[in-house]
């Protein structure tokens, strides 16, 4: 009996699925490529919805309790929507040491939020574990640019600079 391999189709007509489809063929269409895969639906898109989750971990013959777990253990990941611009803070021991918990603190006053975007906010602040570079902490991502040895007056002055917008 021949065996007929069913393609799943994107959860809409969005022209970016094309990217996800084309990150899945060139990785080999198997369970090795979820993380590349789901980077490129979060780059594509902002975030990994449930829709989105679904058809990949279809597409890539995996479970999707499998494709859930990769998208809440690495912190890279968000399920909801950022806002405009996201203020990473990294709260791992190395940050902490050498001052994260002051700079989150300063975040959190400055924009009068807690972590997630508030209605009508076009910034998130989020604290993270750790986000990698240990030695250069405290380290400080703004969309997506690595700052080392972040300092509260470069951190207050680019927060300030976002809410200004």
């Amino acid at each position: 009996m021949a065996t007929h391999l069913v393609k799943s189709a994107p959860p809409n007509d969005d022209q970016r699925w094309k990217r996800v489809d084309a990150t899945m063929r060139r990785t080999g269409q198997n369970s090795h490529s979820l993380i590349e895969t789901l980077h490129t639906v979060q780059e594509a898109f902002g975030h990994l919805n449930a829709s989105a989750l679904r058809y990949v971990a279809t597409a890539l013959k995996v479970p999707l309790s499998h494709a859930y777990g990769v998208a809440t253990f690495y912190h890279y990941f968000s399920l909801e929507p950022q806002a405009k611009h996201v203020c990473t803070v990294c709260t791992g021991t190395s940050c902490h040491i050498r001052g994260a918990g002051e700079l989150f603190a300063a975040a959190q006053d400055a924009l009068g939020e807690s972590g997630r975007a508030q209605p009508n906010s076009h910034i998130s602040l989020i604290g993270e574990r750790c986000i990698g570079p240990c030695a250069l902490g405290p380290v400080v991502v703004y969309d997506g640019k690595v700052t080392a040895t972040e300092n509260l007056e470069t951190l207050k002055q680019r927060l300030r600079e976002w809410i200004a917008e």
